[in-house]
């Protein structure tokens, strides 16, 4: 903690193309070797060998973030390049991969053997972010009122409309796959930690989560780290983009915080009508609508947005962040999401390949 401020950390993971033509590469062992010599375990594989994640130490404000993420993403895309490769930022492979080169890693071969052909292309990358929020009890009490939040941090997150060579419609196809899965997505509605535990305990036990004590719900109590997590986000490439998201989620933790203190056990939005608010977030991203989860009433998603950042307002402004959040909205409404400068990418350029060398520039502009 600093102060009132909690502290606040990112992962980040990133696919190795291939130069020329964009396609992914299954060299995340080499290139994570490499890396490791200036960054130590804030380095890692990830789920396929085409995929590598970095991590942040705790940060106490977003200019600290920043130049934490700055030092990562120039790290690891120094070892990339040393291996012919670069690093690239989209939620899905822009350009045809294959089936997913699963990793050598007992939890991800685990994974492989449970869930069969439902990982043939789950070659996803994602933002996760970490607030400091030590008290895992008080952690669920403040998941359930962050659970509404989650389609409308996927539709201005989006970055993968494009999956394999071809145009899904989508803004977000990441959150489409992951949406297969029956242990991924928005959390249910827990009224102490131990339901939250019993419940996952459940899940498990039917065969449809490798592990109670790991689950990979969308927010979840970190299982080794004081934190809460909040995973539902596609890989940002623009680095600002996603400094801005994580004092979004910072503010919408301290609030929720504040709240569940104060006694409030929080919304409960039915489950099926926050699956449909996801779909239609993944679907129309930035320029179009979305499920207000609580309400069921379909808003466009920049007036969700507006009334989010009315409502975290003086948690910005009392964590200092006010005018870093704001400037993302602005690009957001000037530019709109990853997914729409991909889109605006192909048209300029002409083929995907071009969109991936759009990503690495801006993957790497730090």
């Amino acid at each position: 903690m600093t102060g009132d401020v909690p502290t606040v950390g990112v992962e980040e993971e990133f696919l190795l193309v291939d130069p020329d033509s964009g396609r992914p590469q299954p060299a995340a062992a080499a290139v994570v070797a490499a890396a490791e010599a200036d960054l130590g375990d804030q380095v890692c594989g990830e789920f396929t060998r085409n995929q590598i994640e970095v991590r942040t130490s705790p940060c106490a404000d977003a200019g600290q973030l920043r130049d934490e993420l700055a030092r990562l993403r120039s790290a690891v895309a120094a070892s990339a390049v040393a291996e012919g490769l670069r690093l690239c930022a989209s939620g899905t492979p822009v350009v045809a991969a294959g089936l997913s080169p699963v990793a050598d890693h007992p939890r991800y071969r685990a994974g492989a053997a449970q869930y069969r052909a439902m990982l043939d292309d789950f070659m996803v990358c994602s933002t996760h972010v970490h607030v400091y929020l030590p008290d895992r009890e008080l952690a669920v009490r403040v998941s359930n009122h962050l659970r509404p939040w989650l389609p409308l941090l996927i539709a201005v997150s989006a970055n993968s409309p494009f999956h394999q060579g071809n145009d899904t419609g989508y803004a977000d196809w990441r959150a489409v796959i992951r949406s297969r899965f029956p242990c991924l997505g928005p959390p249910p509605y827990a009224e102490s930690l131990r339901h939250h535990e019993e419940l996952a305990v459940a899940i498990a036990d039917s065969g449809a989560m490798l592990n109670a004590a790991t689950p990979f719900w969308d927010i979840r109590p970190n299982p080794k780290l004081p934190t809460l997590e909040v995973r539902s986000m596609d890989i940002v490439a623009d680095i600002d983009d996603t400094v801005a998201l994580a004092m979004v989620i910072r503010a919408l933790v301290s609030v929720s915080t504040d709240k569940a203190l104060a006694g409030d056990p929080g919304p409960q939005p039915n489950g099926e009508v926050l699956r449909a608010a996801y779909w239609r977030a993944a679907r129309d991203g930035w320029p179009g609508c979305g499920v207000d989860a609580l309400s069921g009433e379909v808003l466009p998603t920049s007036v969700q947005m507006a009334r989010l950042l009315d409502h975290l307002e003086p948690a910005l402004r009392g964590h200092g962040d006010s005018a870093t959040v704001h400037g993302f909205m602005d690009r957001l409404v000037n530019r709109g999401t990853g997914a729409d400068l991909q889109r605006v990418s192909l048209g300029r350029r002409g083929s995907l390949a071009g969109v991936v060398d759009d990503l690495v520039s801006l993957t790497v502009r730090t």
